[in-house]
């Protein structure tokens, strides 16, 4: 029924903290500084 929340929906949302999980020096921390998305952000802008 609408406005009733069922079981087990609250499992759907949890919280993940990447900071929590990925050591200082693992590679994927340095990822971020080399793709440029900006034409790519710009190209989907409208969707």
């Amino acid at each position: 029924m609408m406005g009733q929340l069922g079981s087990g929906q609250d499992k759907l949302f949890y919280s993940f903290n990447l900071d929590n999980h990925v050591p200082r020096e693992h590679l994927l921390r340095g990822i971020d500084d080399f793709p440029d998305l900006h034409d790519l952000r710009q190209h989907l802008a409208p969707f």
